[in-house]
């Protein structure tokens, strides 16, 4: 096969993926799994420092445990919002953020991305040492690095025939819950969940920003 047709080979497959919300009842295989996170894990990644990990939930419960814990927390912030008179956002949180930051409630499978501390022969030979940077700027070092390996994960679930949809929302309302519930050591960060499974209906294609509306060239 030649270059051409395996590059138009994976820009098929770059094109077609789609976040699906929507999946079958049929579950996904732990040896695909694996196969995904051998694909996650040959990501490139600053001075090959590999700062991910994977979890890999594949019990109905603890699904439907990890979407309480998200919907308990939608709540909390709602009532603190009506609290404060914001009686409307109180509302859209629920109403259209809820059901969009759950919708991996009917996925056999959640992949819970984590991002591990960043360490490198250079950051403890020559960045510490000089106070280079904060150490909020290698905390998101290593969130660089695992978003990296999570789109690897979903190009070659898609390549698969599978279907993955990346979320935030379980993160950004009750990531302290979520490293509790799964025993997550508190050196990690929870960077995204990713929904798995075979999709019972995929969107169609959104549009995109033309190539020359984002790029530029400086010669």
């Amino acid at each position: 096969m030649s270059n051409t047709e395996t590059y138009q080979q994976l820009k098929q497959i770059i094109h077609d993926r789609r976040s699906v919300r929507s999946f079958t009842e049929q579950p996904v295989d732990k040896a695909l799994i694996r196969e995904l996170i051998d694909c996650a894990r040959y990501a490139p990644s600053d001075t090959n420092s590999q700062t991910w990990e994977f979890i890999a939930v594949v019990g109905r419960q603890a699904i439907e445990a990890i979407e309480a814990m998200t919907w308990e927390q939608l709540n909390l912030r709602a009532a603190a919002a009506e609290a404060e008179g914001l009686n409307r956002e109180a509302r859209l949180l629920l109403k259209s953020f809820g059901p969009y930051a759950t919708a991996f409630s009917d996925a056999p499978a959640l992949i819970v991305c984590l991002a591990t501390p960043y360490t490198s022969k250079f950051r403890d030979k020559i960045f510490d040492p000089i106070q280079l940077a904060h150490e909020d700027v290698w905390r998101e070092e290593g969130i660089k690095s695992s978003c990296l390996a999570s789109q690897n994960l979903m190009l070659a679930a898609h390549a698969l025939g599978l279907a993955t949809c990346p979320m935030t929302g379980p993160v950004l309302l009750a990531e302290q819950q979520l490293k509790d519930y799964l025993g997550v050591e508190a050196s990690r960060q929870v960077n995204m969940v990713i929904a798995l499974g075979y999709p019972a209906a995929v969107p169609g294609k959104l549009p995109r920003k033309e190539v020359e509306e984002i790029l530029r060239f400086v010669d």
